[in-house]
């Protein structure tokens, strides 16, 4: 009698508890993959643009690097959001990822539409961002 307790206390207490490592695992490559793939992606758009504005001046900051900065900045608000709210974290990076992807259908002409930039920087937003989504559904399971 007393074993069968402590088996069923058991199996009620483990499942959780493995369920609770993944979904913390999740979060923590989620947050690595963000913030390498963001901080990657903000740095090189700022070294690049202070190297044409040394030639250019004001003409450097163009549409283009401005809807790119705008893109880049929700997806880096996606990683700081995602420390407390994994799911409104996860929903910015995909949604950077895809606007980044598409092009926004108005700027289009603006966004020179490439593959190998998408699968650089935001083929990883999106994954960092399916992590979160993961990692929420999981510890919202475990409630």
């Amino acid at each position: 009698m007393e074993q069968k307790e402590q088996r069923e206390r058991r199996e009620k207490y483990v499942v959780p508890s493995e369920r609770y490592r993944l979904a913390r695992r999740l979060k923590l490559a989620g947050r690595g993959i963000g913030f390498g793939a963001t901080g990657f992606f903000l740095t090189f758009l700022i070294g690049e643009t202070a190297m044409e504005f040394e030639v250019e001046g004001m003409a450097a900051i163009s549409a283009v690097v401005i809807i790119m900065s705008v893109l880049g900045g929700m997806a880096l608000a996606g990683c700081i959001l995602s420390w407390g709210r994994e799911r409104l974290g996860g929903i910015l990076l995909i949604v950077s990822a895809v606007l980044g992807g598409v092009g926004i259908p108005p700027l289009n002409p603006l966004i020179p539409h490439d593959v190998r930039v998408w699968l650089i920087i935001y083929l990883l937003c999106l994954v960092a961002g399916v992590l979160f989504l993961n990692s929420w559904r999981i510890s919202r399971e475990l409630r």
